[in-house]
């Protein structure tokens, strides 16, 4: 900013004081001024001032009142005052409701005013770049925040918030966690999906999604994938909680419950009711980010996700159950009513499992 692009505001009620101040500083400064606090006031809304210098002694509006009177509507001026006498109270009030960036005493001398004025100047520059670098630090930071929102619907936020506080040389170290894992898959909706239009399956999908990920989310789940009409949550990895048998079985009970809500919008649609199949296990898996340095994905490995997955697959031969591991009936036994089956083979296991069907709660 040149000299000529400052504007200063002297204010003051004789008139001679005027005169000399514009003859001093008028051929370095854009320079205005006024006898009064309320000629200041026009002056004030109708030009661009960067700096206000004032009188205390006035009639009817000191210096410090004018000074207080302008500062909610013009808080980035820069503002001082002058005053004949010496008087602690009046300087004491000028710093406090002016917000006075200097006191000058009457009779001003012309350098030391110049060598203020140009302080002022210099403190407004200041403080104009700073809100620019704070405009465009806040403009980085919701910029930061929408890309990290949108980010969030893609990854599930507790394992944004795991990998934002990881270092760079921790975030594919993996760790051993005991956990539950859920899958809840729709049964025969190839069917169902061939025959619908894709905006109806799309919206159908977009529903399910919403009201799966809510029973996930009430009782401290992570949607680890979407694959296909498939969804797979994790109770215990990223974060870790106490009771993941219990809320993996409590979540799934809900699931079953919301596919009411999801009959009663698309049932008539598509020509038939919507079912499900759940298959729930725990045990101890390998968690944590895996990929390449370009693309990472955090992920449950191990037999427990497997046997869980092969679980869910039974369901197809019982729509509209939940069915648990051994392992996961032992932790809710005292919670829960069940039915047993006989033990069967699933694929990938050597030896049959015990599985048993959640037919209430106690």
């Amino acid at each position: 900013m040149s000299k000529k692009d400052f504007t200063i505001l002297y204010v003051d009620d004789e008139r001679h004081n005027l005169i000399s101040f514009k003859a001093a500083f008028r051929r370095e400064y854009n320079v205005l001024t006024a006898q009064s606090g309320q000629e200041g006031i026009e002056k004030m809304r109708d030009n661009m001032v960067n700096l206000v210098i004032s009188d205390q002694r006035m009639p009817q509006m000191t210096g410090v009142q004018f000074l207080e009177h302008i500062l909610p509507e013009y808080p980035e001026a820069i503002r001082m005052v002058l005053t004949g006498f010496s008087d602690v109270e009046a300087i004491i009030d000028a710093i406090n409701k002016g917000q006075v960036f200097r006191y000058i005493t009457k009779p001003w001398n012309e350098t030391e005013l110049r060598m203020t004025i140009e302080n002022a100047k210099q403190l407004f520059e200041l403080q104009q770049k700073n809100k620019k670098l704070v405009k465009a630090l806040r403009n980085k930071v919701a910029e930061q925040e929408k890309t990290l929102r949108l980010f969030m619907k893609y990854v599930p936020e507790p394992v944004v918030q795991k990998a934002l506080a990881e270092s760079e040389e921790t975030i594919f170290d993996g760790e051993q966690r005991d956990i539950a894992v859920l899958f809840c898959d729709i049964r025969g909706f190839t069917p169902i999906s061939e025959s619908a239009p894709p905006k109806e399956v799309v919206a159908f999908l977009n529903a399910y999604y919403t009201i799966m990920t809510e029973c996930v989310k009430k009782h401290n789940g992570t949607v680890n994938q979407f694959v296909g009409d498939e969804v797979f949550a994790t109770f215990g990895a990223p974060i870790a909680y106490s009771d993941n048998e219990k809320n993996a079985v409590f979540c799934g009970l809900d699931m079953m419950r919301a596919l009411n809500t999801l009959n009663q919008n698309f049932a008539e649609k598509f020509g038939t009711e919507i079912k499900i199949g759940i298959g729930i296990n725990s045990g101890e898996v390998v968690a944590g980010n895996m990929g390449s340095e370009d693309r990472i994905e955090y992920s449950v490995t191990g037999d427990t996700v497997n046997t869980g997955k092969r679980i869910e697959t039974i369901t197809r031969d019982f729509p509209n159950s939940v069915l648990i591991s051994q392992r996961v009936y032992d932790e809710v036994i005292h919670l829960i009513h069940v039915e047993a089956f006989e033990p069967l083979y699933v694929k990938g296991k050597k030896d049959k499992i015990s599985v048993y069907k959640v037919v209430g709660i106690k």
